[in-house]
């Protein structure tokens, strides 16, 4: 049976975990050389449906990188690399699969581990840390997979095991298009919601009506610039459902600047910004340039 082998023990990298193991699934967490020494054997799950149980996973570190059979890899788009970096024993054939917010990351780690198959996806799955080793399952999503390279086509059964963990994990050949989807949200709801210290929902207020509306036609313009068929119109309807259907959440770069950790803004609204061209986009670069100032 294969084992999966979770880098970022962080919620999401939990509920994965947690998730799969419900299944029979063999799960090991990558941790890192400070968890050495007041290392758990479990951590506590919270599930949708408020039932708690302790999960077991196979602690694991860099130097047994050898032994790794499939990697996923959940940290913060910006810890990538360097998460990345004590895994050169990494067999060739075990594949890599990146799931963390933003663009731009894949085609570095392309570079630094050409043999292996990479995949890339997205997940709308949420979750949250309630404590050391305690984590909340926060909400269902959908989650996609698809090839960042030739080889990683070869393992596109990869989403069977995830659909039966998740509730739902599909391949799709045009994940790059997903990606974009998905960041095209991200660039609206996270940097405001940070910025102005707010849930999701309350984007929704008349106070917001402006800057809502000149934003995603910023972020459409960029995204259209790409190759994205989808317009504005059916953007801004799957926008205002994100909105509506996370209402109470905070996003993660609210969170992220709440404790004084550092954000994907690189990753999302650089990402925007570097490939906007001669685009004006006045309020991507006021907001990008507030989150920096934020400490992001």
């Amino acid at each position: 049976m294969r084992e999966w082998t979770i880098l970022g023990a962080g919620a999401l990298g939990c509920t994965l975990a947690a998730l799969l193991r419900e299944q029979g699934e063999q799960v090991a967490l990558l941790l890192s050389e400070r968890h050495r020494g007041h290392l758990h054997p479990t951590f506590e799950f919270i599930a949708l449906n408020e039932r708690r149980r302790l999960v077991a996973t196979r602690p694991r570190f860099a130097h047994q990188a050898a032994d790794i059979q499939c990697l996923v890899v959940m940290t913060k788009a910006y810890q990538v690399l360097e998460a990345l970096a004590g895994l050169a024993a990494l067999p060739p054939q075990s594949p890599i699969v990146l799931l963390h917010n933003g663009l731009g990351v894949a085609e570095q780690v392309a570079r630094r581990f050409p043999a292996n198959p990479l995949l890339v996806g997205v997940t709308s799955h949420g979750a949250m840390k309630e404590g050391e080793w305690v984590v909340r399952h926060t909400g269902r999503g959908e989650t996609w997979l698809g090839p960042a390279n030739t080889a990683a086509r070869a393992h596109a059964g990869l989403a069977r095991p995830l659909a039966r963990a998740l509730g739902h994990a599909e391949w799709s050949e045009d994940i790059r298009r997903l990606q974009h989807r998905k960041l095209s949200i991200n660039a609206v709801i996270n940097p405001l919601t940070a910025c102005h210290h707010i849930r999701n929902g309350q984007l929704h207020e008349p106070r917001f009506a402006e800057v809502l509306a000149q934003l995603s036609e910023e972020v459409h313009q960029v995204l259209a610039r790409l190759g994205e068929e989808e317009s504005l119109e059916q953007f801004r309807r799957r926008l205002n459902a994100v909105i509506e259907l996370t209402a109470t959440n905070y996003s993660s770069m609210h969170q992220d600047l709440a404790h004084g950790r550092k954000t994907e803004i690189e990753q999302i609204t650089g990402y925007l910004l570097s490939h906007a061209g001669t685009l004006p986009m006045p309020v991507c670069r006021q907001l990008y340039n507030e989150v920096k100032r934020l400490g992001g």
